[in-house]
């Protein structure tokens, strides 16, 4: 790995605060709340103009669909494309595409399927650039630092999920859909510009290989990253089961709108706090020592929604079940150390387009679930099920990086 001499004193000080003082990461951090800004307004926008346009409730709710479904087709496709060349370039062009798709929807008698297609795009652009990101996090910041930096990124993410969606509605009580969206592409341009004067030019990662299919190939063979994959998707597909079920929920406990709102935030803001606490206050040796019994439990809190709890409890359920994420750090740690640098970026292409895919199945498999059965069950049994399945993957990857390949 390539050493940044302005990123050494975050790695030897450790801490959140030492992060922020690496440059490069606050052009890299300012840049993702610009481009989640964008992320979120867009999808809120295209969903209304959407609607407004056909008074169609399905062509609305595709367009969040759309948000979750390419997500496999760019992992699958496009993952090396963060190897094969610099990650500066891919970032900006990615940045640089999805402000073009932004643009192109705010023109005028732009017929419904373009403005799908261009959603549908712009969801396929966005694996390879958080793969990319996070794998260029580990060029930024070395050692643990990288391990904090990957952290505060997702802290944004949930921060985004609690507030985003509400600033957003607000956004659409003063402009339009089409003036939302524009608002979008300007966001995505300004990320570009951040990414390209705030950060520094490095070399491709690996070598231009013909096909895609042999890096990956070649990736997927490595026991140990194929297990710690495995360890970020497994949880992933049966923690979104709640939440996919928000609504009949709150219906059945008697909550209404606020109850509902509440429940869909007691997740992120446990996560939140489990992050920031085990990223301030614990060491990297001591992160990874709780990665492994935290994320065998993480799906335990649902334990509760067997009894049918009503709304307190089951805040505090998915309060919970949020705090456990903080084995997320650890498991990044294991993750780096385990993929061979030339792969990175393709490492992390591919676990972020299955980390989205896996959820949106969860969701899926939730409500088909819930056809057959009580809502509460469903949410219970996802804590059954799923535990026996982190449990059979966990025994793969256990004890960190020393005992695998």
């Amino acid at each position: 790995m390539t050493l940044n001499a302005d990123a050494v004193p975050a790695a030897a000080s450790g801490g959140y605060r030492a992060v922020f003082a690496v440059r490069e990461f606050r052009a890299v951090f300012a840049a993702h709340v610009l481009s989640l800004q964008g992320t979120v307004v867009s999808q809120i926008a295209l969903s209304v103009l959407v609607f407004r346009l056909t008074a169609s409730p399905l062509l609305s709710a595709l367009t969040f669909a759309l948000g979750f479904v390419p997500y496999a087709v760019g992992g699958t496709l496009l993952a090396g494309v963060a190897d094969r060349f610099p990650p500066r370039r891919v970032l900006v062009v990615c940045d640089l595409l999805c402000a073009a798709c932004a643009a192109a929807m705010v023109l005028p008698g732009t017929p419904i399927a373009v403005l799908l297609a261009l959603r549908a795009v712009m969801a396929v652009i966005a694996p390879v650039f958080t793969g990319t990101r996070a794998a260029s996090l580990a060029d930024i910041l070395p050692g643990d630092a990288f391990v904090l930096g990957r952290s505060l990124i997702r802290i944004v993410a949930q921060g985004a999920q609690v507030v985003g969606f509400g600033l957003g509605g607000l956004l659409l009580a003063v402009v339009t859909p089409r003036a939302a969206l524009l608002l979008t592409a300007a966001a995505f341009l300004g990320s570009a510009l951040l990414l390209r004067l705030g950060t520094r030019r490095r070399p491709a990662r690996g070598a231009r290989e013909r096909g895609d299919g042999g890096g990956t190939g070649r990736l997927l063979a490595h026991r140990g990253v194929r297990g710690l994959l495995l360890l970020a998707w497994v949880p992933s597909f049966f923690c979104v089961v709640p939440e996919a079920l928000a609504a009949p929920y709150a219906q059945s406990v008697g909550a209404g709108t606020t109850g509902l709102g509440l429940f869909m935030a007691a997740m992120p803001v446990g996560m939140i706090l489990g992050e920031a606490l085990a990223g301030g206050y614990l060491s990297p040796a001591a992160r990874g020592r709780i990665a492994g019994p935290l994320v065998a439990c993480t799906l335990l809190p649902y334990a509760a929604f067997l009894l049918r709890p009503s709304l307190p409890w089951s805040l505090a359920a998915m309060f919970a079940a949020g705090l456990t994420g903080a084995w997320t750090l650890g498991v990044d740690q294991w993750f780096v150390d385990a993929v061979p640098e030339e792969l990175r970026g393709r490492a992390m292409t591919v676990q972020s387009a299955g980390l989205m895919t896996v959820q949106g199945a969860g969701m899926a498999a939730a409500g088909a679930a819930a056809e057959f059965g009580p809502v509460h069950l469903v949410n219970g049994w996802s804590c059954v099920i799923g535990t026996l399945c982190v449990l059979a993957v966990l025994r793969t990857v256990w004890g960190g990086p020393q005992h695998r390949e």
